[in-house]
C-alpha cells in the first residue's frame, strides 16, 4: 500500500498509525478483517448444497442416468444363497476379475460345480452354474441378479428329469 506522499515511498511508522487510525474511524478496517461468522456461513452453504443434492438423488432427479443404471459390481454375489422351495444353496466365496466363480451347491451336502460363471448382459449380472457329480449329470442353473429384491432369479434345467423350472434364490442372512 503506498501513502499519498508526493514522494512515493512507502510511509513510515508515523504514517501507518495515522492510516490505521484512519481506518478505524471510517470503518474500513472490517473491509480487511475476515468477519468471525464467516466459516459459520460457509459451513451452512456447504450443508445446504449437500442437502439439495441428496434431496435430488432420492427422487432420482439430478442424477444422470449413467449414475443411476451403473453396473452392478460382481462382487455382490458373493455370499450363501438358498432356495426357499427346497432348501438348495449355493456359497459362492469369490468373485474373479473374469467372472470365475469358486462356488459350492448344497443338497444338504456340498458338491462341487463343474463350471460356475458370471457375465454381463448389457446392465444385468448373470449366473451359469453346472453340476455333474452326485446324480445331477449335467443339470444347471441360469439366473439373473435382481438388485431390487436382492435375489438370484432364472431356470434350474434338471437334466435327469429333462425338466425347467422357474426358481429363485435367496441371500442368506448371517
Amino acid at each position: 500500500m503506498r501513502s499519498a506522499s508526493s514522494n512515493g515511498r512507502l510511509p513510515d511508522a508515523a504514517g501507518l498509525t495515522v492510516l490505521r487510525r484512519l481506518m478505524d474511524n471510517t470503518g474500513m478496517k472490517t473491509l480487511f478483517r475476515p468477519a468471525p461468522l464467516l466459516p459459520a456461513f460457509i459451513g451452512l452453504a456447504l450443508l445446504t448444497c449437500v442437502g439439495l443434492a441428496s434431496a435430488q438423488d432420492s427422487r432420482g432427479a439430478g442424477v444422470p442416468s449413467v449414475v443411476r443404471n451403473a453396473p452392478v459390481a460382481l462382487d455382490v454375489l458373493r455370499g450363501r444363497w438358498v432356495r426357499p422351495d427346497g432348501g438348495y444353496g449355493v456359497v459362492i466365496r469369490s468373485v474373479g476379475a473374469d467372472g470365475q466363480l469358486e462356488a459350492m451347491y448344497f443338497n444338504p451336502k456340498g458338491l462341487p460345480f463343474s463350471k460356475a460363471q458370471a457375465s454381463r448382459d448389457g446392465q444385468t449380472l448373470r449366473v451359469f452354474l453346472e453340476l455333474q457329480a452326485g446324480g445331477y449329470n449335467g443339470s444347471t442353473y441360469e439366473l439373473s441378479y435382481d438388485p431390487a429384491t436382492d435375489r438370484l432369479k432364472g431356470v434350474y434345467f434338471q437334466a435327469v428329469a429333462k425338466q425347467r423350472y422357474e426358481i429363485y434364490f435367496e441371500r442368506q442372512k448371517s
